[in-house]
């Protein structure tokens, strides 16, 4: 989708805070069903000058649902009704391509796959036994659930989905094993916590909280956890880790003491605080600076590597199309919620379960996104094409 669509996490993560933008909120929901609505339920023919270029994935159309359900409403009617169709379809189509042998992968991932059957039963919509059959079987068998460079988020929302079909009891003869799959995530989340006190890292520990604090009976040990994430969270929060509105809407709820459960029975009568614009005098700006960036590309052949002197303070993203624009290299990004991500470097394109990963050379992974991460004076920052 566009990158000027609409976000619905944004609306998601708003909602289920103490603030709220006044009128501006239910106009940006308005443009949310716009959008979505024309991209999914419209006609399949649409000519060049439409806004919408491209369908929304299983992950958007799940977060549309549940930015729907922040606003304590169901979807209901025949449009409603054709979304939840779209999104039971997504999820049978990746369904099949895990196969009866669970074996396979899915077309997107675990993740979009818990995102959904999650947004499902928000909405007290069932989601079919041998559909969630596939994400009980890849936790009890840690089979490629965790193997992605997101595997505590995938973890969380996997966690998040079990725990509303739990509370739901919309799968009574899968009961057991959902319970049980939800104390396995929530044990490998508490046993992937670093020394920092993160759960992962920095952008994971949103997701894994918001899981953990659902658990019934907290205990020492867990309670202890989740205070050191949150004092890390807010040490992050403090040196400007959180730039990226996907990772904002993802953090609102964690402070906020909400998790996307609330949307099971939200409270939209709570009182929250109004948004207002700052008074604040703006910082004096710092003196520009030029810096030296490096750029590697190892993974082809043959390899590519180049210097840049850039204005301090450029992202990632202004350093590639810096060095587009003066030959040699080339790429291409494309669009998602979080911002914009390389799906294709020097005319390699990212094949299936494989992603072009950002590197601190020589094998530090960036945790930001081309557009969010800025480099430093000196730094060497390495593309590579990795399988996972």
């Amino acid at each position: 989708m566009d990158l000027l669509s609409p976000n619905p996490s944004i609306y998601v993560g708003l909602r289920l805070s103490s603030l709220q933008a006044g009128t501006q909120e239910d106009l940006y929901l308005h443009r949310l069903k716009l959008n979505y609505q024309q991209c999914l339920l419209g006609s399949a023919s649409r000519d060049d000058n439409s806004d919408c270029q491209d369908r929304p994935s299983m992950g958007q159309l799940a977060l549309y649902l549940l930015a729907v359900r922040a606003n304590c409403e169901f979807v209901r009617g025949h449009k409603g009704d054709r979304l939840v169709s779209q999104l039971k379809r997504f999820l049978e189509d990746e369904k099949k391509a895990i196969g009866h042998d669970h074996k396979g992968h899915p077309h997107t991932s675990y993740y979009q796959y818990s995102l959904g059957i999650l947004a499902l039963c928000v909405h007290q919509k069932r989601v079919h036994n041998d559909v969630v059959d596939k994400l009980l079987s890849a936790v009890e068998h840690d089979q490629n659930l965790y193997q992605s460079h997101l595997s505590v988020d995938t973890a969380a929302m996997a966690g998040l989905a079990f725990t509303c079909l739990e509370r739901s009891n919309f799968n009574p003869d899968q009961r057991e094993r959902i319970t049980k799959a939800i104390g396995t995530v929530r044990g490998k989340i508490l046993r992937d916590q670093t020394s920092s006190g993160h759960f992962g890292n920095v952008y994971s520990t949103p997701l894994a909280l918001q899981l953990l604090m659902t658990s019934p009976v907290p205990g020492v040990k867990l309670g202890l956890a989740c205070l050191q994430a949150r004092t890390a969270l807010l040490t992050s929060l403090q040196d400007g880790a959180f730039q990226n509105a996907l990772m904002i809407s993802q953090l609102l709820p964690v402070l906020n003491h909400k998790t996307y459960l609330d949307l099971i029975f939200p409270d939209c009568q709570a009182p929250r605080v109004l948004l207002r614009p700052t008074t604040e005098t703006p910082a004096v700006t710092p003196a520009l600076a030029i810096i030296n960036v490096t750029l590697k590309v190892s993974s082809l052949v043959p390899p590519y590597e180049q210097s840049f002197f850039v204005l301090s303070g450029s992202s990632l993203e202004d350093v590639l199309k810096m060095a587009q624009e003066l030959g040699r290299f080339t790429y291409e990004a494309q669009a998602s919620l979080s911002g914009p991500y390389l799906n294709s470097v020097m005319g390699k394109a990212a094949g299936e379960r494989e992603f072009w990963q950002l590197l601190q050379a020589p094998d530090i992974p960036l945790l930001q996104g081309i557009a969010d991460y800025r480099p430093k004076d000196g730094e060497t920052i390495e593309l590579r094409l990795v399988s996972w």
